[in-house]
């Protein structure tokens, strides 16, 4: 990886692009320096540090950098971008007017579904302006609260999460990668300090427990991330006039975790609404379920097992979401190809869903163990409040992969030669 990167510094244009993609970082980390108004910050911070860890806020506060904790203009991240991403995918299979836009519209229809993903995000960024401005409120860290002071940290939540989202368009255009990505990855990364602070304040053996761990983890995270069951393909040969076309062998590439991060945030999500909830009242009632030892405390035995459930439930929700086995038979009826063994049509339909359902339950057992081994080792003494995020570790293990294929793509565009030569 180090070899890739310092190659692509030697090439000018891709170093124009690197050093846009750093620029770009720099700015979301400065927009994290710089407060909005009427809030006092150091008393928001200590209330944020008060609360329980399983918060879904204070989830999502580290995967956005610490905006949250601090008001910052950049506090809502790019996450009213993921959610509009995410409801507009999934519409698309309730909705047979944007499944027709997303695959026979073709680029028109990509741009039409980007515009609509836009609107979302707007609407739901006010949403979560709003839910975040009338929590804060209720904290009483406000130093003026009447209406004016209302629209204006509302209307700098907004412009900010807006800004945050051209930024990563402006990544995408102009520099490597995936732009929301490379932010995500920036907020995540920011809180590695706070990480290795407590690391750093642990027992000797439980800091050699935490990094066997973490090098396990993230071994076992590229292993499962590149892994991928092919079947063979066999094309059915044809004469048209004195030529012969077909007749070569492919496979059909079914990605282990296919499903991707996204059943673990969904599990986080659901699991961390009673705790946020709770946040907002107080009392002694909500004690029992998120209090010392409640049940939807992180790392309780019920909120466990429930999390892990939940990320199968999401994993093969997601997964026949993404591939639909009926489909992928039909298209290689159409262009004349089989699966040696199995007649084309239901035969094969049926063989690749099997298929599917095997390697979709092994990719939940390895979300299932990513996520749920951190929540086991924080009830081990010595190991309590470790921060070894598993959705934050995949995250950043999938941006980096793809960010190293995406300079080695530039690479290999910049130094192919061609036929002639």
């Amino acid at each position: 990886m180090i070899e890739t990167v310092r190659n692509a510094w030697k090439i000018p244009d891709l170093r124009k692009k690197l050093l846009f993609v750093l620029f770009a970082i720099v700015v979301f980390r400065f927009g994290h320096a710089i407060y909005v108004p009427f809030v006092n910050t150091a008393d928001l911070a200590a209330a944020f540090s008060a609360q329980n860890s399983s918060n879904l806020l204070g989830y999502f506060n580290v995967l956005s950098g610490g905006g949250l904790a601090t008001a910052s203009i950049f506090a809502l991240s790019i996450y009213p971008y993921i959610n509009s991403s995410i409801i507009v995918q999934l519409l698309q299979v309730a909705i047979p007017a944007l499944e027709r836009m997303a695959k026979d519209e073709g680029e028109e229809g990509k741009k039409k579904l980007q515009r609509i993903t836009r609107y979302g995000t707007l609407v739901l960024a006010i949403l979560m302006a709003t839910g975040y401005y009338i929590m804060i409120r209720s904290m009483g860290v406000l130093t003026r609260s009447d209406v004016w002071a209302a629209i204006v940290i509302i209307t700098t939540f907004v412009a900010g999460a807006m800004f945050v989202v051209w930024l990563g368009d402006q990544i995408t255009e102009k520099g490597i990668g995936n732009g929301i990505s490379m932010i995500l990855l920036a907020g995540i990364v920011s809180q590695g300090y706070g990480a290795l602070m407590k690391v750093i304040s642990m027992p000797w053996w439980a800091a050699i427990v935490v990094l066997i761990v973490c090098i396990l983890i993230i071994a076992f995270i590229i292993f499962i991330t590149e892994g991928e069951r092919r079947i063979p393909v066999q094309y059915a040969k044809r004469v048209v006039g004195r030529k012969q076309y077909g007749g070569q062998s492919s496979n059909l590439p079914m990605k282990v975790n296919m499903a991707g991060v996204m059943p673990v945030i969904f599990a986080s999500t659901i699991c961390g609404v009673p705790a946020t909830i709770a946040g907002f009242f107080g009392n002694a009632q909500t004690s029992k379920m998120v209090g010392e030892g409640g049940w939807f405390t992180q790392g309780s035995v019920i909120y466990i097992i429930i999390y892990v459930l939940l990320i199968f439930v999401f994993a093969y929700f997601y997964s026949a979401i993404q591939f639909n086995p009926i489909e992928v038979a039909n298209n290689l009826k159409k262009n004349g190809g089989f699966i040696p063994g199995f007649r084309p049509g239901k035969p094969t339909s049926d063989f690749i869903a099997k298929v599917l359902n095997k390697i979709t339950m092994m990719g939940a057992i390895f979300l299932a163990v990513i996520a749920g081994l951190p929540l086991i080792l924080s009830n081990v003494p010595g190991l309590m409040g470790l921060a070894i995020g598993g959705t934050s570790t995949m995250i950043m293990v999938g941006v980096v992969l793809e960010t190293i294929r995406a300079i080695e793509s530039e690479m290999m565009m910049r130094h192919y030669k061609g036929f002639l030569e």
